[in-house]
């Protein structure tokens, strides 16, 4: 009798002992082992709490997957120790007794033998063997009652000592081997045969563990090591039969800490489909907030996975196999709009989530060390031009913006002359009072490019503090300006001008709306702004003499009051480009580039100049098109694209003005700022800090994010437009005007209640025509309306 110690039972093995399958309580089962450990390791998985609800309830607890693994399999070690393995790296096939080929005798398959086939790359399946059918292949009827016609090399097994089988009773016989499989046993005879160096066949395997090679127990050793990744490997095959070797203990220990790594993975990704679940059907109120959701890192590389995936921005191979794992788990197809519903559904996205604001990465927040910066300027930045500043708190000034403007850079003031001449003032904020180049918040600033205006909110290129307290023109207070001054000759030119730093203390903060009652009133005591709006059209006459293009169309702007509700309210307001307080802001702009662009020319000052050359540019071409948007919208599509130069001006074809440089929102545009440092220093007497070729690469840079923050800002604009119209009733019409035909019938039309341009299929044949027309369907995620015209 010989007796084996395995994990501290015996087993007694003589020629009258049972075969193994008889014992109800088998001394080793693997799984079973590895639960223990688990159990004394004190491990558990991510669960829910008993209340069901996930993450910030329940307290979730786990270990590191590597940790288990280690610990788990240093127990191995140790078991393996007090048996007393003595491995070897090498496994040398038995040669004793029986030769190699004797174990590897081919069967012949005939009637009646039950046997194992693939049926294709994913099935195994068992058949009874009916008849040949031609000269190497077999009809055969499978476990499922099929009949089939199998080649030689799809027999993977012939269970051995079966004969006439009934193919009614393989369902009984898969059933029974199922009962009898124990992987745990694999373990038993590899040690078993690592020590004695030698190798075994399926019956000798079924002898071994079972103490029997009936069919049954050669099937059940069959299933174990064909299916076995652990402990045996297959040395040789002939036909359906196999010998396999054990492995070397190193190779065994690392692939247990392998499928260890892999199970552990596998329940952590079961508990986590859980929570996925659990939050999906959660009232949305009642949903964990997304902050939970960070807390745990396993938790977190899960949902930074499905995130990166929702917008196309996976960083590796692992984020884009754990999203996609995480999908077929819940049951949803593998693509960018799962992950997106998936993390709206759960809470972790807002119904409205921006994802081109995710996509473009852009920066909605300044650092805690920009934010100390900022305060530090406020409270410790002495003025460099204190000294140098023109006192003009006597004027009326007037700043006139779109109501929820925070950041207020410009402002006007006017005056008539006793020779009857127009005098301008166009005041802009200083933001050089605080900044040099090169410090840290021109850093930020610079990196930004541009301040990012939003439906949902606003980003400012400067620190909230700084740009609303320190650097924007204010109400009733005394402000630091650079203030452009202009005579108009009495055709709209300029007659004089100067550039000065100032003090100005602003009468008025109006809306376009507000300056438009004002002006409506015709007040005695607001005749400064009367005089701007006669100055304004002045310019614009004079502007359209020397070849301005009007492009005015209609403007729309949008205010979502509370972008994380799933019904967020909705403000649209759409502005015509040709109102005369539009055209009066507009023009007093347009002015101010023109007189730096001059200043800088005339006095050597490399700047950004901005040109738009639009040679033969023929207007009368459009002149049979209605005046407005629809002449707009034809002009604009031909017009060539802005030209820079950073030593002397470029004629902007389009204002009509021999040169331009942008300099009237230096809190707002990074390149409105550099222009300022260059006007700044000359007028301190000081070397401009950029040089021309200085000026042309940082330019670049900006331009860069100027377009990146365009495209999210256009993107942003048409989603909450589209979102506007999905909601309006379904009966609802819009007068719209026909732009262009694209093809056919299909034409470009823009809808005048909303400012929105989309296409249709309209019956009229005139561009300009007006129609009417209904929103059929509207998705806003997929960019995607659809118009219907109404005929009358």
């Amino acid at each position: 009798m010989a007796v084996r110690a395995v994990n501290s039972c015996s087993i007694f093995r003589s020629a009258a002992s049972p075969p193994l399958s008889a014992f109800r309580c088998l001394p080793f089962h693997l799984k079973t082992s590895y639960l223990r450990a688990y159990s004394r390791l004190g491990f558990s998985f991510l669960r829910f709490g008993s209340d069901r609800r996930p993450l910030d309830h329940g307290g979730l607890r786990s270990r590191s997957v590597h940790s288990l693994v280690d610990s788990v399999m240093e127990e191995l070690r140790t078991s393996r120790r007090r048996r007393r393995i003595r491995a070897t790296s090498k496994v040398e096939i038995q040669t004793t007794g029986d030769t190699l080929e004797g174990r590897l005798a081919k069967r012949t398959l005939q009637k009646g033998f039950l046997l194992e086939f693939k049926k294709d790359s994913d099935r195994v399946l068992l058949a009874v063997a009916q008849k040949p059918d031609g000269k190497k292949n077999w009809m055969v009827s499978d476990q499922n009652g099929a009949v089939s016609s199998i080649k030689p090399q799809q027999v993977t097994y012939i269970i051995p000592g079966v004969e006439n089988f009934n193919h009614v009773d393989i369902g009984d016989f898969i059933q029974k081997a199922q009962d009898n499989l124990d992987p745990g046993l694999l373990e038993f005879a590899w040690v078993e045969l690592l020590e004695k160096n030698k190798s075994v066949t399926t019956e000798e395997l079924a002898e071994m563990i079972f103490g029997s090679a009936e069919p049954l127990e050669s099937y059940c050793a069959h299933l174990l090591l064909s299916k076995d990744e652990i402990y045996f490997t297959m040395l040789e095959t002939k036909g359906s039969c196999s010998v396999y070797g054990p492995r070397p203990t190193m190779q065994v220990e690392e692939l247990l800490r392998r499928k260890l790594m892999k199970e552990a993975a596998e329940k952590e990704l079961e508990d986590f489909i859980q929570l996925l679940k659990s939050a999906k059907v959660m009232p949305r109120d009642a949903k964990p907030p997304k902050s939970s959701w960070l807390v745990e890192e396993k938790i977190r590389h899960k949902i930074e996975s499905l995130k990166s995936y929702a917008i196309d921005n996976c960083k590796n191979d692992d984020q884009k196999k754990t999203a996609g794992l995480i999908l077929k788990a819940m049951g949803l197809a593998k693509a960018a709009s799962s992950a997106i519903n998936l993390l709206i559904d759960i809470g972790y996205f807002p119904v409205h989530v921006n994802l081109e604001l995710l996509k473009l990465d852009i920066k909605t927040d300044h650092s805690e060390e920009i934010k100390a910066a900022a305060e530090s300027l406020l409270v410790e930045s002495p003025d460099p031009d204190e000294l140098n500043r023109k006192d003009l708190t006597h004027l009326k000034v007037y700043a006139i913006d779109v109501d929820e403007a925070d950041e207020l850079d410009d402002a006007l003031s006017a005056t008539r002359l006793q020779d009857g001449r127009i005098k301008l003032w166009i005041h802009v904020a200083d933001p050089t009072r605080f900044l040099h180049p090169g410090n840290i918040i021109d850093r930020a600033a610079m990196k930004r490019g541009t301040s990012v205006f939003l439906p949902t909110a606003t980003y400012p290129m400067f620190p909230e503090k700084l740009a609303m307290e320190g650097m924007s023109l204010k109400q009733g207070e005394i402000c630091h300006a650079v203030t452009v001054s202009v005579v108009l000759h009495s055709d709209g030119s300029i007659a004089e001008y100067s550039v000065e730093n100032s003090i100005v203390k602003p009468t008025y903060m109006l809306t376009h709306e507000s300056a438009s009652e004002l002006l409506h009133l015709n007040l005695a005591e607001e005749i400064d702004l009367k005089l701007l709006s006669e100055a304004a059209t002045l310019r614009l006459q004079w502007r359209c003499q020397q070849g301005a293009i009007d492009t005015a169309s209609l403007d729309t702007r949008i205010k979502v009051a509370n972008p994380e509700d799933p019904e967020p309210e909705i403000n649209l307001y759409v502005e015509n480009q040709a109102d005369p307080t539009m055209r009066l802001v507009a023009e007093m702009m347009i002015l101010c580039g023109e007189v730096i662009a001059t200043y800088g020319s005339r006095n050597n000052i490399p700047l950004p100049y901005r040109g738009q050359p639009q040679s033969n540019f023929d207007t009368s071409a459009f002149a049979h098109l209605p005046e407005g948007p629809v002449r707009s919208a034809a002009m604009i599509r031909i017009m060539r694209a802005a030209e820079m130069d950073f030593r002397n001006p470029v004629r902007h074809g389009v204002l009509g003005i021999p040169g331009y440089v942008q300099f009237t929102s230096p809190i707002r545009r990074y390149i409105d700022l550099l222009a300022h440092y260059q006007i700044k220093a000359f007028l301190r007497g000081e070397s401009p800090p950029f040089s021309a070729g200085q000026l042309e690469g940082i330019a670049s840079m900006i331009n860069m994010h100027t377009r990146v923050a365009r495209r999210l800002c256009n993107s942003s604009l048409r989603y909450w437009i589209i979102e506007y119209l999905r909601r309006q009733p379904k009966e609802r019409r819009y007068h719209a005007l026909v732009l262009r035909f694209i093809k056919d019938r299909n034409a470009a039309i823009l809808l005048i209640e909303v400012g929105f341009q989309a296409s249709a299929w309209v019956s009229t044949a005139q561009i300009g025509d007006e129609v009417e027309v209904q929103v059929e369907e509207a998705h806003p995620r997929d960019d995607v309306i659809y118009l219907k015209e109404v005929v009358r």
